[in-house]
C-alpha cells in the first residue's frame, strides 16, 4: 500500500490515511522570535507544537486528540504539521492511553498524553501511581518515566459533576509525580515546555474556566479576553519555565492569599472586593512547592488565606495549611482560612453556590483581618 500524506482536504471529508510519509509529510516551521497575545489553549498548542518540531521523540495523543484537535482545540492541527505516527488518536480507555505511554517513556520518547477531562483520570490512577511514579525508583535509573499527562480540570462551564472535578491532591500525595497547574497563557507555555523536557512524570492540569480568558468569579459579568492581559503576550518561540517557583501576581502588606489556577483571578478579584492589601502568590506548580516565596511572605503580612475550587477536606490546601503553620506559627496573627468547594459533588443547578467566589474570598479576608474565622 502507497503511503499518504494527511490533507485539509482529507480533514474536510472525514477521511484519515492509515498511514503518513514522514519525508513528505508537512513539517512545523521554525518558531519566529517576536511576541504575540495569545489565549491559554494557543499558548498549550504552541508549547507542543514546539517541541515536537525540536524533539522527533515528543509525540502526542489521547481520545480526539489528533484528527479533530482535542475538545478544546489545544493540539490542533498538530497532526497535520506532524503526522499521523505522532499525533494521533487513542481508543476511549485512559488506563490504555497512560500505560501507552509509560511504555514508549521507557523506550525513549516523550508523549504528552490528553486526558479529556480531569474527571475521566480515575482509570488511568494506577499505571501512574504504581507505574510511572516509580519506574525511576524501582529500576536503580535504569528506566525513567518522561512523559506529561495533560487533562482539563475545574469547574465554572456548568460540566455538573462529572466535568468539572479537581482532583490534584490525589497525584500531590504521590512521591515521583510532579503536578503543574498554570493560571496564565505565557506560564502555560513555559511550564508545559518544561514539563515535556522533565524526565519525570508530570500531571499537567489546565483550568478549562481558563482557556479562552481569565475569569474572576463574577459569573454575571462580560469576560475580558486574554488579549488585554500583559501574561498572554507570548512568545513566539521557545522558553522554558522553572518547574517548582511561584508567582508574586500581587504584592500586598495586610494577608497572604495563596491560590493556582482560575482561584488566582478569583483571590485578586476578592482582595479588591474586600480592600485589603493583599499579596496573592500563584503557586504554579503544587509539586515541588515554592515553600520558600510562601514562607517570606506569611512572615511579612502575618495572615493567610488559601484558596482552591476542590473539597475542602483533604484538599490541597490542607496541606498548605499545616506548611504555614509549621514555619511561620510565631509570626501569624489570626488563624489560617481557606476558601474552597464543598464537600459534594459538583452540581449542575448551583454551580455558583459551589465555585469559590470573589464574596467568599472576601469575606475570608475581613474575618482574618479582624482577627477570627
Amino acid at each position: 500500500m502507497s503511503q499518504q500524506t494527511f490533507t485539509e482536504a482529507d480533514r474536510t471529508d472525514g477521511i484519515e490515511p492509515d498511514m503518513v510519509d514522514q519525508n513528505n509529510s508537512p513539517k512545523s516551521e521554525a518558531p519566529a522570535n517576536g511576541v504575540a497575545p495569545i489565549n491559554m489553549i494557543q499558548a498549550l498548542n504552541s508549547a507542543i507544537d514546539v517541541k515536537m518540531a525540536e524533539d522527533p521523540n515528543v509525540l502526542s495523543f489521547g481520545e480526539d486528540a489528533g484528527y479533530f484537535g482535542g475538545v478544546f482545540r489545544v493540539t490542533d492541527q498538530l497532526q497535520q504539521k506532524h503526522g499521523l505516527t505522532r499525533s494521533f488518536d487513542a481508543p476511549i480507555s485512559e488506563c490504555g492511553i497512560v500505560a501507552a505511554a509509560i511504555g514508549m517513556g521507557a523506550y525513549g520518547l516523550r508523549p504528552v498524553v490528553e486526558i479529556q477531562f480531569a474527571d475521566y483520570i480515575y482509570p488511568a490512577y494506577d499505571q501512574i501511581v504504581s507505574e510511572a511514579a516509580k519506574l525511576r525508583y524501582r529500576s536503580a535509573g535504569m528506566f525513567t518515566s518522561p512523559i506529561t499527562v495533560r487533562s482539563p480540570y475545574g469547574g465554572g462551564i456548568f460540566g455538573g459533576q462529572t466535568h468539572s472535578q479537581s482532583p490534584e491532591s490525589l497525584f500531590t500525595h504521590i512521591a515521583g509525580l510532579k503536578v503543574v497547574i498554570p493560571s496564565n497563557p505565557y506560564d502555560a507555555k513555559g511550564l508545559l515546555i518544561a514539563a515535556i523536557e522533565d524526565d519525570d512524570p508530570v500531571i499537567f492540569f489546565e483550568p478549562k474556566r481558563l482557556y479562552n480568558g481569565p475569569f474572576d468569579g463574577w459569573h454575571e459579568k462580560p469576560v475580558s479576553p486574554w488579549k488585554a492581559q500583559e501574561l498572554a503576550q507570548v512568545p513566539t518561540g521557545k522558553y522554558a519555565l522553572p518547574i517548582g517557583k511561584a508567582r508574586v501576581m500581587k504584592e500586598g502588606a495586610d494577608v497572604t492569599i495563596l491560590a493556582y489556577g482560575t482561584m488566582v483571578w478569583v483571590s485578586l478579584a476578592g482582595a479588591e472586593h474586600a480592600g485589603v492589601d493583599a499579596e496573592v502568590i500563584d503557586l504554579r506548580t503544587l509539586v515541588p512547592l515554592d515553600i520558600e516565596t510562601i514562607e517570606a511572605s506569611v512572615k511579612k503580612t502575618g495572615r493567610c488565606v488559601i484558596v482552591h475550587e476542590a473539597p475542602k477536606t483533604s484538599g490541597f490546601g490542607a496541606e498548605l495549611s499545616a506548611l504555614v503553620q509549621e514555619r511561620c506559627f510565631y509570626h501569624l496573627e489570626a488563624p489560617i482560612a481557606r476558601v474552597t468547594g464543598w464537600d459534594t459533588p459538583y452540581p449542575h443547578a448551583f454551580e455558583w453556590e459551589y465555585f469559590p467566589g470573589p464574596q467568599r474570598v472576601a469575606d475570608a479576608l475581613k474575618a482574618v483581618m479582624s482577627g477570627g474565622r
